[in-house]
Formats: C-alpha cells, sequence, structure tokens
C-alpha cells in the first residue's frame, strides 16, 4: 500500500494504538557506545550527546539518568514521509487538550511519546480528531 499524503485521508484513518510499556528519554555522551543490556527504541545522536529512548526498566537496571515517563502512541495510518500538516494538527490538537508530545516519523508511521498520566486523554483527542478531521482549508494556527 503507497504511503498516505493526503491530509484528511491522514487524520482520518490514523488509528492511533497505545503501545505497552513505558518509556523514557535518556542520553549518554556522544562518543560512548550503547550499554549491551540495553534495548533503545530510538537512538538519536546530537551534538551534546546521544538520545535513547528505552523502556524505563531497562533504564533503572542499566543507571541511566532519564526524564520524560511516556507511552508511546502509534498511528497506523503509513504516512509519507513528505505529508504535509499531518503531526502539525496532531500536535495541534494535543496542545488544546494541554498535553505535550514528543513525535517521531519513521519509514512507515508517526509515533507520539506522551506523558503516562495524559496516554488516555491523549488517546481520547486523537479519537476525535480521526472521526472530524479538519478540512484541507482549516487553519493551524
Amino acid at each position: 500500500m503507497p504511503a498516505e499524503r493526503d491530509l484528511t485521508a491522514l487524520l482520518k484513518n490514523m488509528k492511533p494504538e497505545l503501545q505497552p510499556g513505558i518509556f523514557v528519554f535518556c542520553t549518554i555522551a556522544a562518543n560512548a557506545p550503547v550499554p549491551a543490556a540495553l534495548n533503545p527504541l530510538l537512538t538519536f545522536r546530537e551534538q551534546e550527546g546521544t538520545t535513547l529512548v528505552v523502556l524505563r526498566e531497562e533504564a533503572e537496571a542499566a543507571g541511566l539518568n532519564c526524564a520524560f515517563p511516556s507511552r508511546l502512541i502509534t498511528l497506523t495510518v503509513h504516512s509519507a514521509l513528505d505529508a504535509v500538516g499531518f503531526l502539525a494538527a496532531v500536535a495541534a490538537r494535543l496542545a488544546d487538550a494541554g498535553i505535550s508530545v514528543n513525535a517521531v516519523s519513521a519509514f512507515h508511521h508517526d509515533h507520539l511519546f506522551v506523558p503516562v498520566d495524559r496516554a488516555d486523554d491523549a488517546m481520547a483527542a486523537l479519537s476525535e480528531i480521526a472521526l472530524s478531521p479538519p478540512s484541507k482549508n482549516a487553519s493551524m494556527a
């Protein structure tokens, strides 16, 4: 199935799924190897260090200092990497609900990390937007 680019179709068909586990964001020195005991869901190198997103229990077992305990929501629609406005619309809706989000785009899907205590609220907000997506001409401001 080809990746979707149409904003209305993306929002209507995003079908959010709450993934199991609690994830945390950790950092290690930029030149340090990833500890062998970890199985990071996400690794991203920045000038200041390497960010690892791992299950909280893995981070605790490795003694890593971490932040932002979060739940992972996968938007299961196959979104094109060059789709315009999809994450903006999703992030705006979550912002309207007072929910912070760290979004990651992967090859097939977009993924949202939301605070643990707001995961159910985020799922409700995402379900609402899927039921009544904004028109293509609606402002995202």
